[in-house]
């Protein structure tokens, strides 16, 4: 079996990532292709785009929110995402145990004792007029019925599990600020949900029958491969692939390596020479390239994992994570991790210099401090 090292997964993910050479393709179809975009901090999914899409502009972004093409909620890893309006559909139902699942894990025991179903169903009585909600505001419409748990755990098991949302614009707008207001999906997007295929006796399956199993494992590995099915898992969230996995092999190709792991392809999907130049690129926080595995090492040292749960904004010099970024007083500052070479500098400025005129901010400097310490 054909063994993969650092350097050349690097390359495949950064191609499928679009961030070897940025694509000309629509916004949407740009966040279809990535499965999705995390967008827990409002504004960072326009800087991953601006990072991907050749001449991107925030108004594409902007436009596929309010025309409802594109929609923030709570999906993989039960992270808020934006997601194409056919994905939110087709996927949500995939998540919802592990939605469900991950909520009362971090409120157990706050949340002991209540009936889910009837929580949920209260819940969808409440958003039945259609009018959008704060989370605070579906709490009060409940709090008479369930009044011992704190707010904020009944809030959150609400909106982020038993009663799918939309977030509805102008929350993540460019350069917007706004709270969130909250209306379920359905009638957010006028259609319904696909539902999992159903068993005997009505029971839910999670076998080789599972279209939108096999869908997602799919989708991932055209933007994320090659990976290992604990990749797959570390995006998702989702127990129960590793049956549309074995569903799928004989369509897929397989790889390993260098810590011997079996990694799962697509047999068509691009995988570059290790040696293909890799420009520089500005990541937002969070960004998929980085959380979108479970081993990440493909992408970013050992020595640097915590800035991609800190909230961290990255660089990516030779394809790798080198540096953070931040704006400050009419400056892009960049922190580098590692020593840069005179080359290395002059492209972060030159990229850096894009990506202030993007932003708008009235930048008009691009600092490069001395190298920091590791952010473990």
């Amino acid at each position: 079996m054909t063994v993969l090292g650092p350097r050349a997964l690097n390359r495949a993910t950064l191609a499928r990532q679009h961030l070897l050479d940025r694509t000309t393709a629509p916004v949407g179809e740009v966040v279809a292709h990535l499965c999705g975009m995390q967008a827990q901090e409002p504004q960072e999914p326009f800087t991953g785009l601006w990072s991907r899409v050749h001449a991107f502009r925030p108004v594409l972004l902007d436009r596929a929110l309010t025309d409802r093409h594109v929609v923030r909620t709570h999906l993989m890893r039960r992270t808020i995402h934006l997601v194409t309006d056919d994905d939110a559909l087709a996927w949500r139902a995939r998540h919802d145990t592990m939605l469900r699942q991950r909520v009362l894990a971090t409120y157990r025991r706050e949340l002991a004792g209540i009936d889910l179903d009837e929580l949920a169903a209260a819940g969808r009585t409440v958003m039945a007029d259609h009018r959008p909600r704060t989370m605070a505001e579906l709490v009060d419409a409940v709090r008479d019925r369930w009044p011992g748990p704190p707010r904020r755990a009944l809030g959150e098991l609400l909106v982020a599990a038993l009663v799918p949302m939309a977030q509805l614009p102008p929350r993540g707008l460019w350069q917007t600020r706004s709270g969130v207001r909250n209306l379920p999906l359905t009638a957010w997007l006028g259609r319904d949900f696909t539902p999992l295929p159903k068993g005997e006796e009505g029971q839910e399956v999670h076998v080789g029958d599972d279209p939108v199993g096999q869908q997602l494992v799919r989708r991932y590995l055209a933007a994320y491969g090659p990976a290992a099915t604990a990749d797959i898992r570390a995006w998702s969230g989702v127990a129960g692939l590793p049956a549309a996995v074995r569903a799928l092999r004989d369509e897929l190709v397989t790889f390993r390596d260098e810590r011997g792991r079996v990694l799962l392809d697509l047999p068509d999907a691009p995988r570059p020479s290790p040696d293909t130049p890799a420009p520089v690129r500005f990541l937002p926080a969070f960004d998929n390239a980085i959380l979108g595995y479970q081993d990440r090492s493909r992408i970013i040292d050992d020595a640097h994992l915590g800035l991609s749960v800190a909230g961290l904004l990255a660089v990516l010099v030779d394809g790798r994570v080198a540096a953070t970024w931040t704006t400050d007083d009419r400056k892009l500052l960049v922190g580098p991790l590692r020593p840069l070479t005179a080359r290395e500098q002059e492209a972060v400025r030159e990229e850096g210099h894009g990506l202030a005129a993007f932003l708008d901010q009235g930048i008009d400097r691009v600092d490069i401090s001395a190298v920091r310490a590791a952010i473990g």
